[in-house]
């Protein structure tokens, strides 16, 4: 049994380590990154601007543009290990949580009137995660951890490919895989990405901005230095003429669909948007550094390193604040006006108290809070288990 001194020493390593390796600004681009993955599902537009920058205009390529950038070459000198490394964090914890969300579903299903979600089976618990990711709802914003380890995977063995041929330039890689990106989005606005064709789809058109994080870090971060004023007047300039003589930013990047302005536009959105957010991360970061009294950084630097959880956590934990009305609904007088049969059937209906659009603030509190409560007892239950 581990006594409490063992416990904090355990600690202490753990956040040491964690000091030493954090990357402030791109950790505060992670926690803006989540937080508008959780309000896009709630239809809560606090991060976008005044509608400027709408979240599905890049914020899912904005977590490939973070993962690309954290990619290393010296990785290609141990590839298996490499492989090893990303399916054991990213797959064996998305196929446990699979089958833990596959079995609420069918409980939900059979004991408590819902709808929602496949019934449990070797198709949707292995094959349809790298389908689609939506096989049993709860659990669908986790649509994106599959596709990143293909993304990962593509990557490692292009550049494995590129560098026996001595073609690993990352000019070269950017510029073949947008290429790439654009075919996929003309060919989806053709009608030909469907079916099983949208998993490589999404795969090819996402790359691009995996190997812009990567390009970003080796060609562009140490020019990065033009002063805020010009840096956002260039910025925000190009999204207003974006917004003026487009139909639309938003897509779909897990289906590969609703693009509504040719092969280009999505890739200068994605560019505009995380050139928008990154700055800002950049002058955020200053006074969310690292303290000897939060040497963690506090809440925002948890949800940082934690956004796997609230990816794959928080439907769930908007569904328990629909059940919590739900409850109120059905037992007391008030919120008459609830709507019992989408909650059963319908994962995106949103109840909003007395129609307040303010109470989505709940929704995202609850989305970003109760996963990471979550996450800290599973954290300390490793850390009791490691120090024992």
């Amino acid at each position: 049994m581990a006594t409490v001194s063992q416990l904090k020493a355990y600690s202490a390593l753990k956040l040491q380590k964690i000091k030493d390796s954090y990357n402030v600004t791109f950790g505060i681009l992670s926690a803006l990154a989540i937080i508008m993955i959780v309000a896009g599902h709630t239809g809560y537009d606090i991060l976008t601007v005044g509608g400027l920058f709408p979240y599905y205009s890049f914020h899912v390529p904005l977590f490939l543009f973070i993962s690309g950038y954290f990619y290393r070459a010296e990785e290609e000198e141990r590839p298996l290990l490499y492989v090893k490394k990303k399916a054991k964090k990213l797959l064996l914890p998305y196929f446990v949580w699979n089958l833990i969300y596959g079995l609420i579903a069918w409980a939900l299903r059979a004991f408590c009137g819902f709808s929602m979600g496949e019934a449990v089976s070797l198709k949707s618990l292995f094959l349809d995660p790298f389908l689609h990711g939506h096989q049993f709802l709860y659990n669908f914003a986790a649509w994106f951890v599959p596709a990143l380890f293909l993304i990962e995977m593509m990557n490692l063995c292009m550049r494995l490919l590129l560098r026996k041929f001595r073609l690993n330039s990352e000019w070269l890689i950017l510029a073949g895989s947008l290429v790439v990106g654009m075919a996929v989005v003309q060919l989806a606005i053709g009608g030909h990405v469907w079916g099983l064709y949208k998993t490589p789809g999404r795969i090819l058109f996402l790359y691009p901005c995996f190997q812009m994080g990567q390009f970003y870090k080796e060609k562009l971060e140490e020019r990065d230095t033009l002063g805020n004023v010009p840096y956002y007047a260039i910025v925000i300039g190009v999204q207003v003429l974006l917004h003026l003589c487009c139909n639309g930013l938003a897509y779909s990047s897990v289906w590969c669909t609703g693009f509504a302005n040719g092969p280009v536009i999505p890739y200068v959105t994605v560019m505009s948007g995380v050139a928008f957010w990154l700055r800002a991360a950049r002058i955020l970061s200053p006074i969310w550094g690292i303290t000897a009294q939060h040497p963690a950084g506090g809440f925002l630097q948890y949800l940082s390193r934690n956004t796997y959880a609230v990816m794959m956590h928080h439907i769930m934990a908007l569904m328990l604040v629909k059940g919590i009305l739900a409850g109120i609904a059905a037992h007391t007088g008030y919120l008459v006006d609830f709507d019992f049969v989408k909650f059963h059937t319908d994962i995106g209906y949103y109840y909003l108290v007395r129609g307040s659009e303010a109470f989505q603030m709940v929704y995202l509190a609850a989305g970003v809070i109760l996963p990471l409560g979550l996450q800290r007892i599973i954290d300390r239950m490793k850390g009791a288990s490691n120090a024992g």
